[in-house]
């Protein structure tokens, strides 16, 4: 492919690393009738990988400049397709289940500032998928995989391991990479469990409760539910301990089971609270 320049505003590093591109494809764990949903493909360098152990590649990659270059590059590809376009608005399930309607596979190199909305709309799009293997700042990677009680911990460490088990499976170094980013990088893999790992009764609520209570770190968790959700006193007070959890300790305290039972105290509330 003639050479191209990496757009930083689009937050284009592209990896150039053969030894990580062949880790990142066996993490995948591609079998002759896995399809794969391939997010950046930047200049084809895991495609091309990808495609000659895949049913199928789906690559969807933003960059206009780019489509065209990528589909004379793989022209001899039957087993691959393009879509120009930006992943956070794509619709995956109209995307994916008109091509075919088993779990996908995912394969990815993120660019950092949007790995956390596509965390999100994976989370949103969960059924969709058998696993995920992402790329993302380390600095990100770190907090997906917290414990309570770290710095790291925040919202989406209690909103995938609700849905998934998460494992590294390398870390990447800025070398290689190019355009060279000024951080390290990790692979991390995601496998959807067959069911949330704990019943938090209604997830819309759920993931209220957990944004409200790590919205002000410093304050205690009492406080960031008062100002987000639960504005009377004695309301709170009542499903705190109806939950059995000290409003004096902090969201980052919290385990998954913790916030599961907040939640669904929080939802016995409202219940009652409706006429």
């Amino acid at each position: 492919m003639e050479k191209i320049r990496a757009k930083k505003s689009m937050g284009q590093n592209f990896l150039v690393d053969g030894n990580v591109l062949s880790r990142i494809v066996e993490a995948v764990v591609l079998e002759p009738s896995d399809r794969v949903l391939e997010i950046g493909p930047g200049r084809g360098a895991l495609t091309s990988l990808l495609v000659k152990r895949a049913e199928q590649v789906l690559a969807v990659e933003l960059d206009r400049q780019l489509v065209p270059l990528l589909e004379k590059e793989f022209s001899g590809a039957d087993n691959l397709e393009f879509i120009q376009g930006d992943i956070l608005k794509i619709e995956l399930p109209e995307v994916l289940g008109s091509r075919w309607n088993g779990r996908w596979k995912v394969a990815a190199n993120l660019p950092y500032n949007i790995s956390s909305q596509v965390i999100f709309k994976f989370l949103d799009n969960v059924s969709l998928f058998s696993s995920l293997i992402l790329m993302l700042q380390k600095e990100v990677g770190d907090r997906l995989i917290a414990f309570p009680g770290t710095k790291e911990y925040g919202i989406l460490s209690v909103l995938c391991n609700l849905h998934f088990n998460i494992s590294r499976v390398l870390i990447v170094k800025p070398g290689s990479f190019r355009p060279i980013p000024k951080v390290d990088s990790v692979v991390l893999k995601f496998v959807p469990l067959a069911a949330p790992r704990q019943d938090v009764g209604d997830e819309t609520l759920f993931r209220q409760v957990v944004k409200a209570s790590f919205s002000q770190r410093r304050k205690t968790l009492a406080n960031c539910l008062r100002s987000a959700l639960i504005a009377d006193n004695d309301d709170l007070n009542l499903i705190l301990s109806q939950a059995g959890i000290d409003g004096g300790r902090r969201g980052e305290t919290l385990t998954l089971e913790e916030y599961a039972r907040l939640t669904r105290q929080v939802l016995a509330f409202q219940k009652r609270q409706s006429p």
